[in-house]
């Protein structure tokens, strides 16, 4: 096994804070829908409104959100990593398992200390909860796929 380059923790960090934002944004713009479409059977929602108030919650929610995502992965991804040394081939799906499943834990271990009865309503039921999860899944593959390993160039043969 060869060492990683000094040069390779600048990339690494680089994608891992695009991995966050998209899940933070992906799960801001989910509960954001789930509630608007709870108020939908009650008033009309324009789609002007469904676009301000998807930005506000982007602004305003998003950071909350990218606090709980992060918080997961300190926990889900290095199980992830120790997983895929033993299993390399399944790197990028054991990323985005241990993302989507750690949110699920975080969500559910937030809601347990949480005074009200839930702290994100979309995650309520089974779908909003999964489609939490799956923005998660999404930004913990895409930093497997980002820092997967490459193979070096190819020496000629003589």
């Amino acid at each position: 096994m060869t060492a990683r380059p000094r040069h390779a923790w600048p990339r690494r960090l680089g994608a891992l804070a695009a991995a966050l934002l998209i899940a933070a944004a992906w799960g801001a713009l989910v509960q954001t829908q789930f509630n608007l479409q709870a108020l939908a059977p009650f008033v009309d929602i324009p789609v002007s409104v469904r676009l301000t108030t998807s930005l506000q919650d982007l602004a305003g929610y998003g950071p909350v959100h990218l606090g709980l995502v992060a918080a997961s992965w300190a926990a889900a991804l290095p199980v992830a990593m120790w997983l895929a040394r033993r299993w390399p081939r399944r790197r990028t799906l054991l990323y985005a398992l241990a993302a989507g499943v750690g949110l699920v834990v975080a969500i559910r271990i937030t809601d347990a200390v949480a005074p009200m009865p839930v702290l994100i309503d979309a995650t309520r039921g089974l779908v909003g909860l999964l489609a939490m999860a799956a923005g998660s899944a999404l930004g913990g593959g895409l930093f497997a796929h980002w820092t997967r390993m490459r193979a070096g160039p190819t020496t000629p043969r003589p």
